[in-house]
């Protein structure tokens, strides 16, 4: 079973900072690389196109804030738009993930960890990115799964018995 390799950078973009993700080239971890604090859309831009670069980024990850009822609101649009200017500027296709509660999620992880979440707000955004990145991925290899089962039971089923 051949894997491809896939190089993508998972996002939690906030107000204040973007938390940003890596996975290894087998698609299987992701890991929290770094925090951007948003100063200017020029200046994330420039943060990022190091990463890409540096990774060799085929595609980006975004957490998208869907409200409780699955639904997109404000924030959720605000989002999109951004990462619409940033799939244009950096030239990488987008895909979203519905992010909800990684952040709760993230949060959780740190108290576990006996790690102050309020005074390390930088590090939850990167562990949420994390978990988006890492939701993207199993959803991906899942569906690799499923076509590669799926191809061969039509090859099984095309063999004449013999």
């Amino acid at each position: 079973m051949s894997q491809s390799r896939i190089s993508a950078l998972g996002l939690d973009v906030g107000r204040k900072r973007i938390g940003v993700a890596g996975c290894d080239g087998t698609g299987l971890i992701a890991t929290g690389i770094t925090t951007i604090k948003r100063t200017s859309f020029q200046e994330d831009i420039a943060k990022l196109k190091v990463l890409v670069q540096e990774r060799q980024v085929q595609v980006l990850i975004v957490g998208l804030p869907y409200s409780m009822n699955g639904s997109i609101g404000f924030q959720a649009k605000q989002i999109q738009k951004y990462a619409q200017r940033l799939s244009q500027a950096l030239a990488l296709p987008i895909e979203y993930i519905d992010e909800r509660l990684t952040s709760v999620q993230a949060e959780e992880m740190l108290k576990a960890a006996n790690i102050s979440p309020s005074q390390n707000k930088h590090l939850i955004d990167r562990k949420a990115a994390a978990l988006i990145l890492q939701q993207w991925l199993d959803e991906r290899r899942k569906q690799n799964i499923s076509s590669q089962v799926n191809n061969s039971i039509e090859i099984d089923i095309e063999k004449p018995i013999t």
